[in-house]
């Protein structure tokens, strides 16, 4: 019963960004700026010369959880902003479905959703191939990184969805959080603070951050560590979201 209320609401949820010119823009803008930002601003072309750059498909992996902090955030401000802004989040509960199980069935939604628009980036692996002699498990893995961090910032804009009634305030909260788990471990930053902060704390707030995880599945090292990291940020996330619905309900 469980599993076919969540498939329900799967296919429901589905249906409403298909059915919605919305879903389609942003998909496109997704492609438009993954081949931009690929093409144009990494110079792929000029730069495929080893496996290095397959790893990253010239640049494309190293600019997607900046594609996501935008993207993730945007698809995920709605998922319970709405409910809470319309009134019918209490209505919603009354149906004969838990609230587990409609925080899972709204989450995979929309996963399903930012997955598709990932995989649509296929042309890209056919680009590698014709101009090189690629790894394809390092892609693959470099896909799957990208899933799980998909993933997780997705359940961080659901948990803030569900604490406000607002779109843009949902989508601000979640845009500052994903920003700070981008910038905790991000080389750049943490070659900046070697000069004045001690490198215990530089590593106690590395920890947090998404990058040093992310980057090692695109290498193709699919460490359990990173996993379970990725899955941890989601778990938690996911049950922040039904206390904070379940507490809205009950007041």
């Amino acid at each position: 019963m469980a599993i076919s209320n969540i498939k329900t609401i799967i296919k429901r949820e589905l249906y409403t960004y298909f059915n919605s010119p919305v879903a389609y823009v942003f998909i496109v803008i997704f492609l438009v700026l993954v081949g931009f930002f690929t093409f144009m601003i990494s110079n792929y072309p000029n730069k495929f010369t080893d496996l290095d750059e397959t790893v990253a498909i010239a640049g494309f992996f190293q600019w997607l959880p900046w594609f996501y902090l935008f993207l993730t955030t945007a698809a995920g401000m709605h998922l319970w902003a709405d409910e809470r802004r319309l009134g019918t989040l209490e209505l919603f509960f009354t149906m004969p479905v838990t609230c587990t199980q409609a925080i899972i069935a709204k989450f995979a939604a929309a996963w399903i959703f930012l997955t598709i628009a990932l995989l649509l980036t296929f042309p890209l692996v056919i680009t590698v191939a014709y101009l090189g002699k690629p790894d394809y498990g390092v892609i693959i893995c470099g896909y799957i990184g990208s899933m799980l961090l998909a993933g997780s910032f997705l359940a961080i804009a659901s948990m803030t969805s569900a604490m406000t009634k607002s779109q843009i305030v949902s989508f601000l909260i979640s845009f500052v959080l994903c920003f700070f788990l981008i910038l905790a471990g991000w080389p750049p930053v943490t070659d900046m603070l070697v000069n004045w902060a001690p490198v215990q704390v530089i590593d106690t707030v590395s920890a947090f951050s998404v990058m040093p995880h992310f980057l090692n599945i695109q290498r193709g090292v699919i460490d359990l560590r990173d996993i379970v990291y990725f899955l941890s940020i989601i778990a938690f996330c996911l049950m922040t979201t039904g206390i904070i619905l379940k507490n809205h309900a009950a007041g």
